[in-house]
């Protein structure tokens, strides 16, 4: 059986529960992620996912204005076809309706969209398509570090005092930014970011390879201000695109390069083989590994898991009770005395 540092294990049923800080919200320990919705998956097989989620326990499907828009068709699929779903399933007060704006549009992702008035532009959209009154958790997608972070907290919070939003987060903010953030809402008695949604997983990135630069990826600074602050962290690309998994079932190689260039690396390479070492020792399986690791933080920790199949989120979920020791994570992470 599976030690989980010395707590009982949980006999089936729904997911751990999670408050995220500064809110009342509590949320499963999985995030379930939404960027197949409507488009790579249709709307029948995206509802059955939703569906196979929430009858274990889910109650949060991160979702973003932008999701799909780099696919032809209708634009911000993911986001309609998830307030389809809470509209029939009659879902709203039992799921944290979330999701992300101010993200630069697809063509033009070197000018950003931080202004007032282009928040607001996205948050209407979003209430639409969802068909919510209020959305329970929305997301800055993206930062602009030519705009005072103060600005940004004085729209947000006007938005929360509008009844459009009730908490707010960041994602692909800098720890720099952040601070300033949350030090402006505490000089001024405002409300601040509750979450953040870095780019976070075991594997180890190249940032130098990433294809997006505005992107931002958990360091050392960021992860001491979560760990000093309680904040909570929601990552994305929390299993580094079904690395270990894929290398595991033969799908990726390090030896052919198949492997994407930011994950490219002699450390990824040393963490699978602790990876499956461990796996095959607390019997289960890389992903649960994986994610597992991501459960076991010293601060509020949801992992977003990114499913395209049933199996997929079988196995995801599997992972909610497991734990690792402090010993694990450094073993995990090739911390070297």
């Amino acid at each position: 059986m599976l030690a989980m540092n010395n707590e009982e294990d949980k006999q089936g049923g729904a997911m751990e529960q999670v408050k995220i800080s500064g809110t009342d919200l509590t949320s499963s320990s999985f995030a379930l992620g939404g960027v197949p919705f409507g488009s790579t998956l249709d709307e029948q097989k995206s509802f059955a996912l939703m569906d196979a989620y929430v009858a274990n326990g889910g109650n949060m499907i991160d979702t973003a204005e932008v999701y799909a828009n780099w696919l032809p068709g209708e634009k911000s699929i993911s986001e309609s076809t998830i307030g389809k779903w809470l509209k029939s399933r009659g879902s709203r007060n039992t799921m944290i309706v979330t999701t992300k704006g101010a993200h630069p549009r697809m063509s033009t992702m070197e000018i950003s969209r931080l202004t007032r008035e282009e928040i607001m532009e996205d948050v209407e959209g979003s209430l639409g398509r969802l068909q919510v009154d209020t959305i329970d958790l929305y997301w800055l997608h993206r930062d602009d570090t030519n705009r005072d972070a103060g600005e940004i907290i004085e729209t947000m919070n006007g938005l929360v005092k509008d009844g459009k939003i009730r908490y707010f987060g960041c994602s692909n903010w800098t720890t720099e930014r952040i601070q300033e953030a949350q030090r402006y809402a505490a000089a001024h008695g405002l409300q601040s970011f509750c979450a953040n949604q870095p780019m976070w997983s075991l594997a180890s990135v190249d940032t130098s390879k990433l294809g997006d630069p505005t992107l931002v990826v958990m360091d050392e600074d960021m992860f001491k201000l979560h760990n000093e602050t309680g904040l909570t962290a929601i990552p994305y690309s929390s299993q580094a695109q079904g690395l270990f998994t894929k290398l595991d079932e033969g799908r990726l190689s390090f030896n052919n390069d198949s492997v994407t260039a930011m994950y490219r690396s002699e450390s990824n390479r040393e963490k699978f083989e602790r990876i499956r070492k461990l796996a095959a020792e607390k019997k289960v399986t890389v992903s649960q590994v994986v994610l597992g690791y991501m459960l076991s933080q010293p601060f509020q920790t949801i992992p977003i898991i990114g499913c395209h199949t049933h199996d997929q989120l079988e196995d995801c979920l599997k992972a909610d009770p497991v734990r690792f020791t402090e010993a694990d994570r450094a073993y995990l992470t090739l911390q070297r005395d």
